[in-house]
């Protein structure tokens, strides 16, 4: 299952407000005219005939590191499959040239093949894979990371309509990463393939006796 067209900071969205197509491709895959959610859920809840042992979400163009794993539509998709009881995997790859994304398949495949046997991980959270974008022969190798932070500079453009009216385009700019030598944009910067571990909790217990302290009459 996989969206139509390109779905990138879709991150949990629904398509609620219309109706969804699936259509049967030659190859036996569906494509979905909605978000990365939707193809699970569609998947999960009516195409497949059986539940599947876990939900591998990628391999996308473009890097999900730090925060942009809120954005990302195959790190959603992933948690989506989680939400369902099932061990999920999001992959993307940090690089531009698409080219050499054949090159890590072998790789990939032994990489997966080791996560899905860890029985930790089969009762517990997703990883968010982040290929490095090197070509597979460069790869030195793979490195358990946490998120890293990011922060974009000049990504909001100013423009003009054909009637002179103001328009905003979100996107383009540069990126600055923060770090240490433990996070995920390291790790690819690095030549590394980075794997996190995620979960959905987004308590903050640390800061749940202090909240209480907000509302002393209750």
């Amino acid at each position: 299952m996989a969206p139509d067209r390109e779905q990138s900071g879709t991150s949990h969205s629904l398509t609620l407000h219309r109706p969804l197509h699936a259509t049967r491709r030659a190859d036996g895959a569906f494509q979905v005219d909605g978000t990365p959610t939707d193809c699970v859920l569609l998947a999960l809840g009516k195409l497949m005939p059986e539940e599947p042992d876990f939900v591998i979400s990628g391999i996308n163009h473009g890097s999900n590191m730090g925060e942009d794993v809120l954005y990302s539509g195959t790190v959603a998709a992933a948690f989506e499959g989680l939400v369902a009881g099932i061990p999920s995997i999001a992959i993307s790859f940090a690089g531009g040239d698409l080219d050499i994304l054949d090159s890590h398949r072998p790789g990939l495949e032994r990489l997966v093949r080791r996560l899905v046997a860890v029985k930790d991980f089969s009762e517990g959270d997703p990883p968010q894979r982040q290929c490095s974008g090197d070509p597979a022969d460069q790869v030195k190798g793979v490195k358990i990371t946490r998120l890293g932070s990011r922060v974009f500079h000049e990504e909001i453009a100013l423009m003009k309509d054909p009637w002179g009216k103001d328009i905003y385009w979100i996107g383009g700019g540069h990126v600055t990463w923060t770090g240490g030598t433990d996070s995920d944009f390291q790790a690819t910067r690095d030549g590394y393939i980075s794997v996190t571990p995620l979960h959905m909790d987004m308590t903050n217990y640390k800061l749940l006796e202090v909240a209480q302290s907000w509302f002393p009459e209750e």
